[in-house]
């Protein structure tokens, strides 16, 4: 069964539009795995425009699932998430003006930063996840990096499944072949929905973890918090 990780930045979003602390993100991270989340994603940004450093370390002892901060390997990134030894970092290239991820990275043009970069957090105990397009040439980079996982971006699959073209899973499909065969782990994440979830876990291969967190509290909106986990749950099962 593929884990599902609940992305909580939006809930922090909504938090600091008022500056106070209503709603609370310990609480919801609580809830969600009360609720069956089999894990709790963070995204903090220089900003902290959503989700705040101090939200990593007020999480780090509420969550018995797994904990998975993601961002861009800055030296404030990477001395917090040494401290906070999260169960997976996943390093994602945003730059500081990036409204959401946009983009995977380049695994050839920045192989040595990479591996530097992944060799510093896997000594520290933690898993490393790196965020990537779904491009045979990048997941053979990503190998050679040395992470244990990938994160396929699904922006563009999910845009085009929304406009009915189911061919768009093509290369996501190779790229989990692909990662497989070459020993790396495969998460996925971005714009996954309950509308095309269930159709993008029956055609990647071996897909470990995905996390979705602005659809999940979209629909959440609508259909509550613990039953459309409950529905995520059913259609990665």
């Amino acid at each position: 069964m593929t884990k599902l990780s609940v992305n909580i930045n939006k809930i922090a979003t909504l938090r600091n539009s008022r500056g106070g602390d209503l709603p609370n993100v310990v609480q919801f991270a609580k809830d969600v795995q009360r609720f069956g989340a089999e894990g709790v994603t963070i995204h903090p940004r220089p900003d902290e425009r959503h989700i705040r450093y101090q939200d990593a370390y007020d999480l780090k002892p509420e969550i018995h699932t797994e904990y998975n901060i993601e961002g861009n390997p800055i030296d404030k990134f990477m001395d917090m998430v040494l401290e906070i030894k999260p169960t997976q970092v996943t390093l994602v290239p945003d730059s500081v003006d990036a409204i959401t991820s946009n983009a995977g990275w380049d695994t050839l043009k920045h192989k040595d930063f990479l591996v530097d970069v992944i060799q510093e957090f896997k000594s520290n105990g933690i898993r490393t996840s790196i965020f990537v397009d779904p491009v045979l040439k990048q997941i053979e980079g990503a190998k050679a990096t040395g992470t244990d996982r990938i994160e396929l971006y699904t922006e563009s699959f999910a845009h085009e499944f929304g406009l009915g073209n189911k061919k768009a899973i093509t290369p996501y499909t190779e790229c989990a072949i692909l990662a497989d065969s070459l020993d790396l782990g495969v998460n996925a994440g971005h714009d996954l929905s309950l509308d095309n979830i269930r159709f993008f876990k029956e055609n990647i291969p071996n897909l470990l973890e995905v996390s979705i967190g602005h659809a999940l509290i979209s629909e959440s909106l609508y259909l509550g918090v613990e039953n459309v986990i409950q529905m995520y749950l059913h259609k990665l099962a």
